[in-house]
């Protein structure tokens, strides 16, 4: 873009540090790194003194601000030259645009200026009619009819009164909705008191059964949840509904309040004079068809947009939750990718990862191969000393976690443990390039079993060779944005991977390429240096791969980790630029680095401000104290796993009042999703999640937590399970639960869904909006895609 004047960049860094809760001076700083080229782990991480100590969060949020805002300035500008260039700027219409605060605003003011196509009132003034409109408008005492007939010109295309005083009203409709402080105001309004109306398109109620709730369902737009707006549009897009917005509650009082106010803004009132009634039928039409359309076009998309804001946030933090779960660690691992028919896929890795040995059981119908298909998998166990069984979670999962189960049982020397696991977008791995390229002359349908055992073993290292959108933890996530989407959960990615660190020695091009600073190309680079080579032996090598220099090389070198190398600190997250820090702080001790790092005991004993200089201040310096003290450490949780009931393999097994074991598979806005291992994840409604009022789920459970549930209700025709972790809350009156979750005995037929809306009593929560059939149904097939 072009470069900004300082006062405008000035007007940014203000705008955002009061957004970021920062200083101006710390957002340009900020600013100056991220045009520099500096990433955001590499910023929040080795920048701190430069930026006053923004964390990654506020970084983002900063990324994105400085995108909107440099675009919002990029178009003021734009506006400013278009209307100059009409010779139409004034002092005063220059001043509203440049306090403009939002593109909405923005465009509010150029809509008079900005070029159209030929539209019913250009053709009216062309024909002559302005002088009738403006007259009619100023002097209200006189007939239309009669003024207009004097205007009466067919040669111009003006056939007859009725055509004159068509073009007249043409022209104030035009003059009048083009007036940025009416049309504000009306947006105001609209956006306070505006009510979205949902009504079931005749003849399509069977068609959109699961969408009944919203069959007719009015809510007030600034409200509506995230999710349910999604769901609306979802409906409507599928011509199941049609969607309006209705000016108030009731409509026909709102529809009145807002002509008048389009009235008053031109000058027009009801005084009895002949031209009046006119004049305010000219208003009424401005406002129905012109204005209302307008701001409805504009509010629901304003609306669409942040709910795909929310939505690409529940996506970003579930993703976050998942990349970060705890890993198995190195240890040889089984991975068990089930199916019926076509047999159960065998992949065994061992404790790097490497693929060892493969095979293809059949244990279930139609070939029953069961003790066949254990004294295969006891054999590979027994030769490549297995630990750890990873069984997918998709179809055949119960019959094959029973059959790891046996194995277990009849190999008790081996020691296994058998974990379920996400499955999820492990085809889409399987029959990617990537995994063309890393299992040349693999079977397809053998390569998700190699990627369902890595994925214990190092679920970050595993999922990032699979597209964000792919691993299905979103809401609504075909809905929104896909460039949105796409950018939102990349960054999220780059954030989880740095924030673990990466074994450059080991990783993979796909977890190098998301390494802050490295391109495709680079990781590629480094892997095939390290084919041709050998390990690296220091980072300092790293500048040998081809086309990773020194400015890669510094946004890259402190996530790169490489042990038992040459330099100690090269398996820590201490930077290089920072070393010569480490060896004022082992110079002190007096002791070499190899006995220093790990002894926490005369780590804290040190003080900080001693080892500071003009590059490097208190807050690196704590860091790398830090990480002396415990080099290397992973951020991620302990490895813990669930276990699933004996003899619940199918949702026709669970009954109300059973306590049960769960994972986290999934959390939305209206609640959480669990992994019970019966094929169908239950629901948490987010009235159930815990003894008290919950406003957003993520505060109290994460995608990977291992819960225990109490079964609310079971519903096998629609699939539906109903959950509640208020496990001493009595089970709903028999007919009266609900599958979605909720406690209570609401007619879900008699009860809209806006009447259904969360309320506090005394910090508890009672009852909150219901997933309503197309929400839940909708959701559970995005998942499952």
């Amino acid at each position: 873009m072009s470069q900004l004047n300082p006062a405008t960049a000035l007007r940014i860094a203000e705008a955002i540090a009061q957004e970021i809760n920062a200083r101006p001076a710390q957002v340009n700083a900020a600013v100056g790194l991220l045009d520099e080229g500096a990433t955001v782990p590499f910023i929040a991480r080795y920048r701190k003194e430069v930026t006053g100590g923004l964390d990654d969060t506020q970084l983002r949020n900063l990324e994105v601000r400085l995108v909107y805002l440099r675009e919002l300035e990029e178009r003021r500008a734009a506006i400013l030259g278009s209307i100059e260039e009409q010779g139409k700027l004034s002092d005063e219409l220059r001043r509203d645009i440049e306090s403009a605060d939002s593109k909405a605003r923005l465009e509010d003011l150029y809509l008079p200026y900005k070029p159209k196509r030929r539209t019913r009132a250009q053709i009216a003034r062309e024909a002559g009619l302005e002088p009738l409109a403006d007259g009619l408008l100023a002097d209200p005492t006189q007939a239309p009819e009669v003024f207009a007939a004097s205007f009466v010109d067919a040669g111009k295309g003006v056939a007859d009164v009725k055509a004159a005083l068509d073009g007249a009203r043409a022209i104030l409709m035009e003059r009048i909705g083009e007036q940025a402080t009416l049309v504000g105001e009306l947006r105001e309004r609209l956006t306070r008191q505006g009510q979205l109306k949902a009504s079931v398109i005749a003849g399509k109620e069977n068609e959109g059964a699961k969408y009944s709730d919203y069959f007719d369902h009015a809510e007030p737009l600034h409200n509506i949840a995230s999710h349910r707006l999604l769901a609306l549009l979802r409906a409507r897009r599928e011509e199941i509904i049609s969607l309006d917005l209705l000016p108030a509650a009731d409509a026909e009082a709102g529809h009145a309040q807002c002509e008048a106010i389009v009235a008053q803004h031109a000058g027009i009132g009801d005084r009895g004079r002949p031209a009046d009634r006119w004049l305010l039928d000219t208003c009424r039409l401005t406002w129905k068809a012109k204005l209302l359309i307008h701001l409805s076009l504009d509010l629901l998309n304003t609306a669409r947009e942040k709910a795909e804001a929310e939505a690409i946030a529940v996506f970003g933090d579930n993703l976050k939750d998942l990349l970060l779960a705890a890993p198995a660690g190195p240890k040889a691992v089984l991975g068990l990718d089930p199916g019926l028919r076509t047999g159960v896929k065998v992949a065994v890795v061992d404790a790097t990862g490497k693929l060892v040995a493969t095979d293809t059981i059949y244990p279930h119908e139609p070939r029953r191969q069961w003790d066949q298909s254990i004294a295969t998998l006891g054999r590979l166990c027994a030769q490549h000393g297995v630990s750890l069984i990873a069984i997918g979670n998709g179809t055949a999962s119960r019959e094959t976690d029973k059959l790891a189960g046996e194995l277990i049982q009849k190999y008790p020397q081996l020691k296994l443990t058998k974990l379920i696991v996400s499955e999820a977008g492990a085809s889409v791995y399987s029959a990617s390039e990537l995994a063309a390229r890393e299992f040349p002359g693999l079977d397809v349908s053998l390569r998700g079993a190699v990627s369902i055992a890595r994925r214990l073993q190092d679920p970050l290292a595993e999922l990032v060779k699979i597209e964000p959108k792919s691993i299905g933890v979103g809401q609504y996530q075909h809905d929104v944005n896909p460039f949105a989407l796409a950018r939102a959960l990349d960054a999220k990615v780059e954030d989880c991977v740095n924030a673990v660190g990466v074994h450059v020695n080991t990783a993979s091009s796909a977890l190098l390429a998301r390494v802050s600073g490295l391109s495709s190309t680079v990781a590629e680079n480094i892997v095939a240096y390290r084919d041709q080579h050998g390990a690296f032996k220091s980072r300092k090598e790293l500048l040998k791969v081809p086309r990773l220099g020194d400015k890669t090389f510094e946004q890259c070198a402190g996530f790169l980790r490489i042990a038992d190398g040459d330099e100690p600190l090269d398996a820590s997250s201490v930077h290089p630029e920072a070393y010569p820090v480490v060896e004022k702080i082992v110079k002190n001790c007096g002791r070499p680095i190899q006995q220093l790092i790990g002894d926490g005991a005369t780590l804290r004993q040190l003080k900080p401000e001693a080892f500071t200089d003009e590059k490097f201040g208190l807050p690196t310096v704590r860091d790398i104290l830090k990480e002396l003290e415990k080099p290397g450490r992973d951020p991620r949780p302990e490895f813990k796993t669930a276990r699933f009931a004996d003899g619940i393999e199918s949702i026709a097994d669970l009954k109300p009042g059973m306590l049960l074991e769960g994972v986290i598979s999934n959390v939305a806005a209206f609640g959480a999703f669990v992994d019970l291992g019966v094929h169908q994840d239950g629901l948490i409604h987010i009235s159930a999640l815990a003894d008290r009022f919950v406003k957003d789920p993520r505060e109290v459970v994460k995608v990977g937590d291992i819960v225990k549930v109490r079964v609310i209700d079971v519903d096998l025709k629609r699939q539906r399970i109903a959950l509640t972790r208020r496990l001493d809350d009595p089970l709903p009156t028999p007919g009266m639960g609900n599958a979605d979750g909720r406690r209570g005995g609401n007619d879900r037929a008699s009860a809209r869904p806006q009447d259904r809306a969360p309320r506090r009593d005394h910090g508890a929560q009672r009852s909150a909006p219901p997933v309503g059939n197309a929400l839940a149904d909708a959701f559970a097939r995005a998942k499952r895609s």
